[in-house]
């Protein structure tokens, strides 16, 4: 896995820092897939990110939680390059690909062809057949994107995403739009294609359970920077009736502000997630 070429996304002072193989990337451990030091990006006179430090290992999986409006989407934005008016360094993979909640699929152009939009030189529809057979869309790889349902559309998404090679995965909420069968299969299929990739995933999400399932390691953004973290060492697959899962539910709950969690887990709901809840329902009431 190539990730020991890392590229820093331009900061408002217009500097670009290249790093090649084995050479010391400035301030990032070695080898690690990403590295964020003093980040802050702001709108106006508001920072929404504020002196952000981040480390995410090679082959790591993180879970990024936190309120609405704390600025986890813009930081998934900057480190997939798409949000460059910033401070600080930010060195990441230059192979990174990123996966939105909205499938964002061009409807006047057929699957396969959706799979290779952006790729540069001319891409033949093999690679994009291959990526598809890799999420179970192979058949559909002529069909055009509104014959899609919600689970296969987040799923063309990702092939999308996958046939780039990435070493640095971000998922930006892909689940969120999705009725509760479809994501439990969504987040089962992702986390098979991560045990077989080996890349390293930035996975942005409001839903607990769906982090502790998923992550190594869960994160907890505040006021712009990253406030908590917890380490998820549970074997996998893993079960949410484990006591060890429902104390850090519980935990991670209380963390974010929602009053009457407990050490198993019960208690309140995080405002977000009834949101999303809400979502799947009108989703699988659509359908």
């Amino acid at each position: 896995m190539a990730t020991d070429v890392h590229r820093s996304v331009t900061d408002v002072h217009g500097s670009v820092t290249d790093t090649a193989a084995g050479k010391d990337p400035g301030s990032a451990p070695s080898g690690a897939a990403v590295q964020v030091a003093g980040l802050v990006r702001a709108f106006g006179d508001r920072a929404v990110i504020d002196d952000l430090q981040l480390t995410v290992q090679p082959g790591e999986f993180v879970a990024l939680l936190g309120r609405s409006g704390c600025g986890k989407s813009t930081l998934l934005r900057v480190l997939a390059g798409l949000d460059r008016e910033i401070e600080g360094e930010v060195l990441v993979p230059r192979r990174k690909a990123v996966a939105f909640q909205a499938p964002r699929l061009m409807p006047w152009k057929r699957v396969w062809r959706n799979v290779l939009l952006g790729l540069p030189g001319r891409p033949e529809r093999e690679a994009a057949v291959t990526a598809l057979d890799e999420v179970g869309l192979g058949h559909r790889a002529d069909a055009w994107p509104k014959t899609l349902s919600g689970g296969e559309a987040q799923r063309a998404s990702l092939a999308r995403a996958l046939v780039r090679e990435p070493d640095l995965l971000l998922l930006d909420e892909p689940f969120g739009a999705l009725d509760a069968l479809t994501r439990i299969k969504a987040q089962r299929l992702v986390a098979e294609l991560w045990r077989e990739r080996g890349c390293a995933v930035l996975l942005v999400t409001h839903d607990v359970e769906e982090a502790l399932l998923l992550a190594d390691r869960a994160l907890v953004m505040e006021g712009g920077r990253i406030a908590y973290e917890t380490t998820v060492d549970l074997p996998r697959p893993r079960d949410i009736a484990d006591p060890r899962f429902g104390a850090l539910r519980a935990r991670l709950l209380d963390r974010l502000g929602v009053e009457g969690s407990t050490d198993d887990g019960a208690g309140g709901t995080d405002p977000a997630e009834a949101e999303a809840e809400a979502t799947e329902d009108r989703s699988a009431a659509a359908a």
